[in-house]
């Protein structure tokens, strides 16, 4: 395909599927867990790699010119190069683009005309951006985390709390190392002892599962 046959539907039909998977705790865990955990991994690299190299190439802009659109190019920029360029750089080489482009969907509202669990990715791709003002942007997002877990359905109340506390949890790490160490590895970079006992211990925010968040968030920690 070319870049003008690929479509912000494609996008969005794929990754958030009309399955009433928002009306339990418990299906809508399994659809962040489906995400985060790599479940999409091989329908992206087989469905969608060229759409991922178009969105990298720029070539598809354009489609943050509407909300869902934006919505749309964030994903093909922060979420799919992590499944098709695992494990090396490429996974983390689109995360400013994609972070300038949700900063300016809060700035501009395109976020409120969404779900709330299409908004919680803006709020993703912001905290996987490094730089030396990743600590100052993710202190910026509290009041973002609001609107989003007040658009939330009563039935995933319970889940409330575990957003606010994985977002806590990315800014404990950052302000520890400044950075995310578990990428050290993968981009070449040195860790410090400190980095190096961190990495050990495999307790990073992003390969915990919702209902590990949900009852940590619940116990206060």
């Amino acid at each position: 395909m070319t870049d003008t046959e690929f479509t912000p539907d494609m996008v969005l039909a794929f990754w958030f599927p009309d399955t009433g998977h928002q009306h339990s705790p418990e299906t809508h865990g399994a659809f962040w867990d489906e995400r985060m955990q790599g479940g999409m991994d091989a329908r992206i690299v087989e469905e969608f790699a060229g759409l991922t190299l178009a969105a990298a190439r720029g070539q598809l802009d354009h489609w943050a010119e509407t909300p869902r659109g934006r919505l749309a190019l964030l994903i093909a920029l922060d979420q799919f190069p992590r499944s098709l360029w695992r494990d090396t750089p490429g996974a983390f080489a689109q995360d400013i683009k994609a972070a300038r482009l949700a900063l300016e969907g809060i700035e501009t509202g395109d976020i409120d005309a969404l779900e709330p669990w299409e908004m919680a990715f803006f709020v993703i791709a912001i905290g996987h951006c490094e730089g030396p003002d990743h600590l100052e942007r993710m202190h910026r997002l509290p009041p973002v985390i609001e609107r989003i877990v007040a658009k939330m359905p009563e039935c995933l109340a319970p889940m409330r709390d575990g957003f606010r506390g994985q977002h806590d949890r990315v800014c404990a790490v950052l302000e520890r190392f400044g950075r995310h160490p578990h990428r050290n590895a993968v981009l070449g970079r040195v860790s410090t002892p400190e980095e190096e006992a961190y990495v050990a211990t495999g307790d990073f925010p992003h390969v915990r599962k919702v209902e590990d968040v949900v009852a940590a968030a619940a116990k206060g920690g």
